[in-house]
């Protein structure tokens, strides 16, 4: 579960870390109090989910507080689903730097990334010069040590009271980390300031999503998510992407999807959305074509391969949807797997389209999909 910047703030200042002083707003007049309240001139930073909202003109500096309750409203009625923004101090910065905790699979273990240049170019810096991205690596069993901390301070080259602010800033973001079962804890930018301060300027904080029963302070409700597809299928556990295409992706195994995602495009199809509804989700046909047909596809491809999913149990889902949903748009099937040759034949029985080759059903939706276009 991703949080907004002002809630991964909340944690971080509850934890002893600096933050600018900032209040939330979710309307014009809102942002205008909180400039009023916290002095001008003042950022004004759209609360999203994403990354590069500095480049998409979603964080802009309001030199007064009509300027705040201006950019509020720019904000709030973008495109890009805006609700919220955070009215904050502004800093006098000397310096940014990248700070992150997150999970390293290969040693299992914690690793701390820092970086004296921080900021937005991070992206571009790892790609062009990775050896000044320094990296630790903490046991989770024993947590962060002076040597983990000598080492990568020492390397950094910061000044001797900003390194001290720095060792005391890592032990507290790893608190962080630790404390609320992070898959990744991030500030980008660390302000070291002119009079040579450490404040977290942004922050990031994504929670394991398997962690979330020990996490009860959070709960995933719409404001989390792009469209109302997008939080159904989160409630009822599915993994769900929209993207702007015209075939409605419904299949079962990520890996399956991605190859199929990745067909769709050989063929110069687009995808309308990724829906995998496997695993434990198998039996949830019903749920997974009410979601697809909430988009405005232009047919829905099912492609399942499933040994422990029964691929009978799946086509009889399959039958029961289309029989209450009754689809507006064709369906392709491809259903293979477990007791397969039951799940061809009642597909059969109920009228509905049954495919035993995954390229041929993906050229099929393909040639629906351009169908419906040029009509």
């Amino acid at each position: 579960m991703k949080l907004f910047e002002y809630q991964a703030k909340e944690i971080f200042a509850q934890q002893g870390i600096a933050i600018p002083c900032g209040a939330v707003a979710d309307s014009p007049e809102a942002a205008r109090r909180a400039a009023e309240e916290i002095g001008v001139p003042c950022m004004v930073k759209s609360q999203l989910l994403r990354g590069g909202r500095g480049k998409l003109g979603l964080v802009r500096r309001a030199a007064a507080a009509d300027d705040a309750e201006r950019l509020t409203a720019e904000f709030l009625a973008s495109q890009y689903g805006v609700r919220k923004v955070l009215v904050e101090a502004c800093a006098n910065i000397a310096q940014e730097v990248y700070l992150s905790i997150s999970i390293e699979p290969v040693r299992a273990k914690a690793m701390v990334m820092l970086c004296a240049s921080g900021g937005v170019e991070i992206e571009e810096l790892a790609r062009t010069a990775p050896e000044k991205i320094l990296k630790g690596y903490v046991s989770l069993e024993e947590g962060i040590t002076e040597e983990t901390l000598d080492e990568l301070l020492d390397a950094a080259a910061f000044s001797e009271s900003v390194k001290g602010q720095f060792r005391e800033l890592i032990v507290r973001l790893y608190q962080v980390f630790r404390r609320y079962d992070a898959e990744l804890a991030e500030i980008n930018p660390v302000f070291i300031t002119q009079e040579q301060t450490v404040v977290a300027g942004d922050g990031k904080l994504i929670i394991d999503d398997n962690s979330m029963f020990r996490q009860p302070r959070f709960e995933k409700t719409r404001e989390y998510y792009a469209s109302d597809m997008e939080f159904e299928a989160a409630k009822q556990g599915i993994p769900y992407i929209q993207f702007d295409g015209d075939i409605s992706l419904m299949c079962a195994g990520a890996g399956l999807t991605t190859t199929v995602y990745d067909l769709i495009n050989f063929e110069g199809g687009k995808v309308a959305n990724y829906l995998e509804f496997g695993g434990p989700h198998y039996t949830k046909a019903e749920t997974a074509m009410r979601i697809c047909l909430e988009n405005s596809s232009c047919v829905i491809l099912i492609v399942t391969f499933g040994t422990i999913a029964r691929a009978d149990v799946i086509a009889q889902g399959i039958i029961s949807a289309c029989e209450k949903l009754r689809p507006d748009r064709p369906l392709v099937t491809c259903i293979r797997g477990t007791n397969e040759e039951a799940a061809h034949a009642a597909l059969k029985a109920a009228g509905i389209e049954c495919i035993t080759d995954t390229e041929e059903a993906v050229r099929k939706a393909v040639a629906y999909a351009k169908e419906a276009k040029n009509q």
